[in-house]
């Protein structure tokens, strides 16, 4: 069942007088229970689609749907929202007020929502976070806590909600390398105890191996390739996807991509990748007869399906 579902999303904000096209027709849907990776560069447009997702962001056009109903932006509607999609931010000493104590900081979340028994949920919050006895970090303040122990602090506060999704915004990358595999060991844990589903952004293909069901890979405000991640991560279609990987250790090849994305005022036509495409560049694509193409007709949205897809004219010819 599709639980929280983005349809032809847009999200365009004024930048110098001109729209900055930040999410460009997305769809991307995230089932019961399912693990979604969100991958790509900074500034591609994954933050901007997640807090869209959350509610946080109105669309341009298009629209988001949790639940089979679509997301009403009015107040009770909005707040009954938020709570059944919570978001886990990257960097846990930002996101918790250094005056609270871990208690307060947990209780934040069921006081605006009105929930009886605050000690029990917050108790409950911290011990489904691995932070056991939970009383013991009650009075603890965040300066007090590992890095580690700060993340599942964060955790236990959208979790206090008792959400079905979790939006997890780079959520290991502030955190030590011997720390990370716990954190992305509890979130499966959550999955496989509580049925959550989840959305996890990041730049970090390696962490998608790891945790996700299906990867979507997003350039330049819109999804490039997606499908169930073995699938993509061991056979990438997209140019982009495979220069991504490239950076990986066990990768046998480094790609190198040429500049900078794109300026989102002033997307290119043609395949909105072409200016930095590898197989463009290498005449790979003029050899194949789709040089013209790459450069001058735009490629169709990618649809919401689970099955692997790119959106690469190079790639079409071997599909």
């Amino acid at each position: 069942m599709t639980l929280l579902e983005a349809s032809d999303l847009h999200v365009e904000f004024a930048s110098r007088g001109r729209r900055a096209r930040a999410v460009d027709g997305v769809n991307l849907a995230i089932e019961a229970g399912e693990i979604v990776a969100l991958v790509g560069e900074s500034g591609c447009g994954k933050t901007t689609l997640a807090r869209t997702l959350l509610g946080l962001e109105r669309p341009s056009s298009g629209s988001v749907t949790y639940g089979g109903a679509k997301l009403s932006y009015r107040g009770k509607a909005l707040k009954a929202h938020r709570r059944e999609v919570q978001l886990v931010l990257q960097d846990p000493m930002g996101s918790l007020n250094p005056r609270q104590t871990v208690y307060e900081a947990v209780a934040e979340g069921p006081r605006i929502h009105g929930m009886p028994d605050e000690e029990k949920i917050v108790a409950d919050a911290l011990a489904k976070a691995g932070l056991r006895p939970p009383e013991r970090f009650f009075l603890r303040y965040p300066h007090e806590l590992s890095g580690g122990q700060r993340q599942r602090v964060v955790i236990a506060g959208a979790l206090a909600l008792d959400p079905k999704v979790l939006i997890a915004d780079e959520p290991v990358a502030s955190l030590d390398a011997s720390v990370r595999g716990e954190i992305l060991a509890l979130l499966l844990k959550l999955r496989q105890d509580l049925g959550l589903s989840a959305l996890v952004v990041t730049h970090d293909l390696g962490l998608a191996w790891n945790i996700a069901d299906r990867v979507a890979v997003m350039y330049l405000g819109r999804i490039v390739e997606s499908g169930p991640v073995e699938q993509v991560l061991t056979a990438p279609r997209h140019p982009y996807t495979q220069a991504l990987l490239s950076v990986l250790p066990e990768s046998p090849e480094r790609i190198v991509l040429s500049g900078e994305p794109p300026d989102p005022t002033r997307i290119p036509g043609g395949c909105r990748f072409h200016a930095r495409c590898q197989e463009l560049a290498s005449g790979k694509a003029a050899e194949a007869g789709v040089d013209g193409r790459c450069r001058s007709e735009l490629l169709s949205v990618l649809p919401a399906v689970p099955q692997a897809q790119a959106a690469c004219h190079y790639a079409a010819l071997s599909a």
